[in-house]
This record gives structure tokens, C-alpha cells and sequence, in this order.
């Protein structure tokens, strides 16, 4: 863990992969603030803090003496979110500049479905570890 985010973040970064990966199912316990403390070697309040996170967003749901658990539609509402965030930083501005240029939203759908994905060093990386 060290990508620039604070830690809190990171370790809110990571409980919601899991979730949209499945690994962390719906209805599941999530990792305990003192678990992903320990786990990560950080403070139980930074923790606290990233959890926190995802209960504001309603991601995680308290069941007190329990822990924390995934709440239903978790993975629903963090596709929803991924999808947004992604059409405000990558689709508009990509149609902002097909318009500029004169391409209709069809040609630029033309222009996606040709053009071959080049493999980058994090794709190869990300192979080799699997």
C-alpha cells in the first residue's frame, strides 16, 4: 500500500475491490478495522476511517456485536459508480473531442470497435503474476 493516497483511503480502495471482484460477497462479514490494522500495519483508526468510507457510502452496514458486513446492492451501487465516474473522465471528454474534430458518436464507436488493444506493461505484468 502506497500509491499516493492516504492510507485510509487505500485500505476503502481495497475492501470495495473485493467487493466488486466478488470476493467479498454480499451479506458477508467484511475485514474487522482491527484485522485490516494488523494485516497492514497501520493504526486501527486509520482503519476505522477507511471502513467509516464505505458505511457513509453505504457499501458496508454496522450490525452491532457483529462487525461490519456488505450491504445488499453493494456491488449494484459500486458498478453504478465506476460507470459514472468513468463516463465524466473518459466517454464526455472523448465525445467532447469527436465533436471538435468533426466525428459523430457512431464514428467514434466505429473507431473503438477497430482499433486493437495494445498490451502495456502493466497488462504484461499483470499476466505474468496470474
Amino acid at each position: 500500500m502506497d500509491d499516493g493516497k492516504p492510507l485510509f483511503v487505500q485500505i476503502a480502495i481495497q475492501v470495495e475491490a473485493s467487493v466488486l471482484d466478488g470476493s467479498l460477497a454480499e451479506g458477508e462479514r467484511a475485514p474487522s478495522t482491527n484485522e485490516l490494522s494488523s494485516f497492514h500495519r497501520i493504526n486501527p483508526a486509520t482503519a476505522a476511517r477507511g471502513i467509516n468510507l464505505l458505511v457513509d457510502r453505504g457499501i458496508l452496514v454496522k450490525r452491532r456485536g457483529l462487525g461490519m458486513f456488505v450491504a445488499d446492492g453493494a456491488r449494484q451501487l459500486l458498478r453504478a459508480e465506476r460507470q459514472q465516474r468513468f463516463t465524466d473522465h473518459f466517454i464526455s471528454p472523448m465525445l467532447d473531442e469527436a465533436r471538435a474534430i468533426g466525428l459523430s458518436p457512431e464514428d467514434v464507436v466505429d473507431l473503438i470497435s477497430t482499433t486493437t488493444h495494445t498490451p502495456t506493461d502493466h497488462d504484461r505484468m499483470k499476466e505474468q503474476a496470474q
